[in-house]
């Protein structure tokens, strides 16, 4: 297992480069631990190890997961992300409580947020749909991460249609918080949402349109027609 783990180390150290890791720095008002890799040859790397991991049982391969997550660097964080997916058929709905505990611990800027959240977690939830009510709850969270997961989480069972309610649900909860990377998690899930419930997302957006963020606000409605967009921009 740490083979494995040094292994992939040892390939991010070599493609690493001091330009990338500048730009990398540039995306987030967080201090950002990072090699400096390419997303592309990160995301190259962790296919190549995945062939070695794959026939692991599932406990060895989430405990290397939560030796990358833990290490603090965002490439390692994403060659967890990247693999996790590959192993829904393997989860049982007990691995809720490991994910949340991985965010908790873990997750400190909104990209591991969202690599993590949006396949691992969103894929999870569509396996287990009574999880639902318990991403739910992250949304009263004093945790910010745990925050916006609870609306990344749903960007992509959202975009087909599902959980409707709990996208409702969430963003209500999300309505009011002052962190404006909670607001443009619940308005990114909004707008994930108004592909296929458009008149109801737009309900929701114009009824609290005084009193919602505008950087929520304007996520919710990008997709919408002009109209739409205008009449829901309107303070009074």
């Amino acid at each position: 297992m740490n083979g494995i783990i040094e292994s992939i180390r040892a390939e991010l150290k070599v493609n690493a480069d001091e330009k990338t890791k500048e730009s990398i720095r540039r995306f987030f008002k967080e201090d950002v631990k990072a090699y400096g890799v390419k997303t592309p040859i990160v995301n190259k790397i962790a296919k190549k190890h995945w062939h070695h991991v794959k026939n692991f049982g599932k406990k060895e391969i989430f405990s290397i997961c939560e030796k990358l997550f833990c290490s603090g660097f965002m490439e390692e964080a994403f060659v967890a992300s990247v693999w996790l997916p590959n192993m829904v058929e393997a989860f049982d709905s007990s691995d809720l409580a490991t994910f949340k505990k991985w965010i908790d611990l873990y997750v400190n800027n909104w990209a591991k947020c969202d690599s993590f959240c949006n396949h691992t977690v969103g894929e999870f939830v569509e396996k287990f749909p009574q999880s639902v009510k318990e991403i739910e709850t992250w949304a009263q969270s004093s945790n910010r991460w745990l925050r916006r997961a609870s609306a990344v989480s749903l960007i992509l069972p959202a975009r087909k249609g599902n959980f409707f309610a709990q996208v409702i649900e969430i963003s209500s909860t999300l309505l009011l918080d002052k962190d404006d990377l909670v607001q443009k998690g619940y308005g990114w899930l909004l707008k994930e949402a108004s592909r296929l419930h458009q008149t109801e997302v737009f309900d929701f957006v114009f009824k609290n349109r005084k009193i919602m963020p505008r950087t929520a606000l304007r996520y919710a409605i990008e997709l919408m027609p002009k109209d739409l967009k205008t009449k829901a921009m309107e303070k009074t």
